[in-house]
C-alpha cells in the first residue's frame, strides 16, 4: 500500500505556538494534567508533566495512582500534585495526557473510562500513550468509547503498542511504518503519533507526515513520556491539536539533534536532558 507523506520542516512551526502579550500569565498560558505513575513507575508521570512545564504550559498538575506518590516534585515545585479524583472539579484544564506509568489495574480502567465518556472528558482534547493504550487494545469496549470521542485525542504508541492497537506483528509496523499510521488513524478516529526513527504524524483525513528530526540519543527510557507532555503542553497553550503533534515530534527530535550537536550523546542521553533542550527549541521557533 503506497501512501503519500509529507516532511516535517522547520518552516512549518515558525508561526504556529501563539505569541504572547506582556500582559500574559499562567491563567493565560493554558493548564495541564497528566494521569498515570502507578507503584515503582511515578517517574513517567514526573517526566511528562517536566516536559509540560518547560514546553510553557501556564500550569501544570500531576496525578499518579501510586499509595507512595510524592507530595511534590522537588526538582520542580512549581508542578501541583492532585489526586486523580480531585482532578474532575479541577474547571481551568484544557488538555489532559493519560498513559505515563498508568499501570492496567482495575483503578487504571475506572479512570480511562471517566475522561472518555465523562461531559469534561469528552469536551476537552486528550493525549493518550503508554499503558492507556494497552488498555484499549485489551479491552474492546475501551476501543468503542475512544472511537466515540468527540473531542480531538492524540495517540503516541512505539511499535509494540501499535501492534497491539492493530492485532498485527511487531514485524508489520516495522515494514509498513506509514501504513500502520494510517490504519490507526481512521480505525480510532484520532490523530495517531507512531514514535520511532522517522516518526510519522497521520491523521483521519489521510494526510500523513514524516518527521526529519531525531536520532538514536531518544533510545534511552522516558523520551516518549517526554514527548507526550510537550504535545499536551502545546494544545493547552492554545496549538490545534493537528499541529501540537507535528509540532511536538519535530521539537522533540531537533533537541536531540541539538543536544547531540553539541557534544552531548547519542550514548547517554536521558529523557531531563531532553526536555530541557525543548524550552530552548521552541523559544528559537518562536522568534523566527
Amino acid at each position: 500500500m503506497e501512501t503519500d507523506h509529507q516532511l516535517l520542516v522547520k518552516s512549518m512551526f515558525e508561526n504556529v505556538l501563539p505569541p504572547r502579550g506582556t500582559e500574559s500569565h499562567k491563567g493565560s498560558c493554558g493548564s495541564v494534567a497528566v494521569i498515570g505513575g502507578d507503584e515503582g513507575m511515578v517517574g513517567a508521570v514526573l517526566l511528562a508533566a517536566r516536559a509540560a512545564l518547560f514546553s510553557g504550559a501556564g500550569r501544570v498538575y500531576a496525578a499518579m495512582l501510586s499509595k507512595n506518590a510524592p507530595l511534590v516534585d522537588l526538582n520542580h515545585p512549581e508542578i501541583m500534585m492532585r489526586t486523580p479524583a480531585a482532578l474532575v472539579h479541577l474547571k481551568q484544564l484544557d488538555c489532559v495526557a493519560i498513559g505515563p506509568g498508568l499501570g492496567q489495574s482495575i483503578q487504571a480502567i475506572e479512570l480511562l473510562i471517566w475522561w472518555l465518556t465523562s461531559p469534561v472528558g469528552q469536551a476537552m482534547p486528550i493525549v493518550l500513550d503508554a499503558d492507556a493504550l494497552n488498555l484499549i487494545a485489551e479491552h474492546a469496549h475501551l476501543a468503542e468509547l475512544l472511537k466515540k470521542r468527540h473531542a480531538q485525542t492524540i495517540i503516541t504508541p512505539h511499535a509494540g503498542e501499535a501492534a497491539r492497537l492493530l492485532g498485527v506483528s511487531s514485524e508489520f509496523i516495522h515494514s509498513s511504518r506509514a501504513e500502520a499510521a494510517m490504519k490507526l488513524a481512521k480505525k480510532f478516529n484520532v490523530v495517531c503519533v507512531l514514535k520511532g526513527a522517522a516518526s510519522i504524524c497521520a491523521y483521519p483525513d489521510g494526510a500523513c507526515f514524516v518527521n526529519t528530526t531525531g536520532n538514536p540519543a531518544l533510545a534511552s527510557g522516558g523520551t516518549g513520556d517526554v514527548l507526550t507532555g510537550i504535545i499536551a503542553s502545546f494544545i493547552t497553550q492554545g496549538v490545534k491539536p493537528d499541529d501540537a503533534a507535528k509540532l511536538g515530534v519535530f521539537a522533540h527530535g531537533l533537541a536531540a539533534d541539538n543536544l547531540v550537536a553539541g557534544g552531548i550523546g547519542p550514548r547517554g542521553v536521558v529523557a531531563s536532558e531532553v526536555l530541557l533542550e525543548v524550552r530552548s527549541v521552541i523559544n528559537q521557533l518562536n522568534q523566527n
